[in-house]
């Protein structure tokens, strides 16, 4: 599949998973895969100190935009912001010329008693500001680091929600102008991140059934983080491969490579195993990201990410991209 095809293929991704799979790190490559295809891309970010901003060696993001990385050599910008609540309802009283009402709203805490009153607002607000943003070409491509895989469903099913509660009004036109965004393929689509293990495919696949049938969102591919690459010769004898090539071994060397061999072995299968499972529960194309050996991940390993990446995205088949029935 050609990279620029997947890339224009909607606007607007929204990255999303269990807590502890990679998502925030998927939303950063994701970023600067388009990048490297000279696209212009900005990050959106919703819950804040999610270790984003140190993954590009910034500061934490606020809810002006910050650049991350400038256009250069090909590339394209990078730029990041954080969404919250209250900016977003003093933006929009702002731009509606409301401007002393929306400090005092803020100040006074009326906002978190409107939200205890009227589930969902705090979402819309956020979903509001993203649709804006959309609708106003700010980048090639926008990638929302959503909330974990729980409040992600909750989060994205707010303008429903509200859209039946409030029936008239511009709470009720913001609603449905965001599902009109949700529910538009080609202005946005949900991907989904997991580990190659049960428990996060499990949770993977009950959020697609959730978010298809209670959002009514477009789902593209699934990436799987975290896959450790096969390597050549796990089932070679470390004693005999050390005779035939002349090294000698110190005393407990040769236990020491079989465990790990054997460890690599088992991952491998175990990987492969939920990998499979979860593409016949959930037929879409996936994409694999490798392990990150490293501590922290940096500049360096996300170009790494963003280069596989488009390696999966090229290996694609068009034709797989559509909607297809998942087993449940």
């Amino acid at each position: 599949m050609d990279s620029a095809q997947f890339f224009a293929a909607s606007r607007l991704v929204i990255v999303a998973g269990k807590g502890g799979v990679g998502k925030t790190t998927v939303s950063a490559a994701l970023a600067r895969a388009a990048s490297l295809e000279g696209l212009s891309t900005l990050i959106v970010e919703v819950e804040g100190k999610s270790g984003l901003s140190a993954m590009y060696h910034h500061d934490a993001f606020a809810y002006d935009e910050v650049t991350l990385s400038e256009p250069a050599d090909g590339r394209g910008e990078i730029r990041a912001r954080t969404l919250t609540p209250d900016d977003a309802l003093l933006d929009y009283l702002q731009g509606a010329g409301m401007s002393r009402i929306s400090k005092r709203l803020v100040s006074s805490g009326a906002l978190d008693m409107v939200s205890t009153a009227v589930p969902g607002i705090r979402d819309i607000l956020v979903l509001g500001k993203v649709k804006s943003l959309e609708r106003s070409d700010v980048a090639d491509l926008i990638v929302l680091d959503a909330p974990a895989a729980g409040h992600a469903i909750t989060f994205l099913q707010s303008a429903s929600g509200l859209a039946d509660a409030v029936r008239l009004g511009p709470i009720n036109s913001q609603a449905r102008d965001v599902l009109d965004l949700l529910g538009d393929p080609s202005r946005c689509q949900v991907i989904l991140v997991t580990l190659p293990e049960e428990t996060p495919v499990n949770e993977l696949v009950d959020t697609a059934f959730q978010l298809e049938d209670r959002v009514g969102v477009s789902l593209g591919p699934v990436v799987v983080n975290g896959v450790y690459p096969e390597l050549p010769g796990l089932d070679a004898d470390p004693t005999a491969v050390a005779e035939r090539d002349g090294i000698s071994l110190r005393p407990g060397e040769a236990q020491s490579l079989s465990l790990a061999a054997e460890f690599r072995r088992e991952r491998i299968a175990l990987q492969t195993g939920q990998t499979e499972r979860l593409g016949t529960a959930l037929p879409l194309p996936q994409i694999h990201l490798p392990y990150v050996f490293e501590a922290e991940i940096g500049p360096p390993q996300l170009d790494l990410l963003a280069e596989s990446l488009l390696r999966e995205v090229r290996a694609l088949d068009p034709a797989a991209l559509g909607r297809p029935e998942a087993t449940r």
